[in-house]
């Protein structure tokens, strides 16, 4: 069981994280019935954004307080989940990378938060919730190295391997992995028993496609 902290220095009130660990998974090109759901839910999106706005979104709205009170800017800065839906707005179709992704994917647009999904066996040591430090970098999957000085990160020993923002080529999840991390940035307003059945129904669909077994948890702020 990887060991999961939330730094003091995250003083955000309510502050939690939802936490699923994945064992015996098997990776693939995303089956059918996961496209389909994707691209749909992505038409109904983009029609629902016509008219209405972006901050109307419970999950951004609340994730932009967030950033505000961790300083970090939300107008610089994009939490992961209002990136997607911008994309959506502006009538792009979000690219498919595989299975575990397009789900990360889905995830993140159903329920309105950022998420992260990494792989296990890259991951050194407990995991720790913290702003970053000058010395934290890394090279994301979109293709830039991303100062993570003062923004919100989950590190390991090795150092800041995933944000809200964007997550490090280091531990990103490929075909190969076997067992992952996934990471649910929870709205602060979720109380313990949703934020609980959130992860129950999240883990099920993951292991129906990938197959496995999960373990979930809720870890707040001490």
């Amino acid at each position: 069981m990887v060991n999961i902290k939330i730094d003091s220095n995250i003083t955000v009130p309510n502050f939690k994280m939802g936490v699923i660990l994945y064992h015996n998974i098997a990776i693939d090109d995303s089956p059918q019935m996961l496209k389909g759901r994707l691209q749909f839910f992505q038409e109904t999106l983009r029609m629902e954004l016509e008219t209405k706005e972006l901050t109307n979104y419970e999950g951004i709205a609340e994730w932009r307080q967030i950033f505000k009170l961790l300083k970090m800017n939300p107008g610089r800065y994009r939490p992961s989940h209002e990136a997607l839906l911008r994309r959506i707005k502006k009538g792009d179709n979000l690219p498919l990378v595989h299975s575990a992704v397009d789900l990360n994917t889905f995830f993140s647009l159903e329920y309105c938060i950022p998420l992260g999904i990494y792989d296990l066996d890259h991951i050194q040591g407990d995991v720790i919730l913290r702003l970053g430090k000058e010395e934290d970098s890394y090279e994301g999957v979109n293709g830039r190295v991303n100062d993570m000085n003062e923004k919100l990160i989950s590190s390991d020993n090795l150092g800041a391997f995933g944000s809200p923002i964007v997550d490090s080529t280091r531990t990103k999840v490929t075909t190969n992995t076997t067992s992952a991390l996934q990471l649910f940035y929870l709205r602060p307003s979720m109380t313990q028993a949703e934020a609980t059945q959130l992860l129950e129904a999240a883990g099920k669909m993951f292991t129906q496609i990938h197959g496995g077994d999960f373990e979930q948890s809720v870890v707040e702020r001490t």
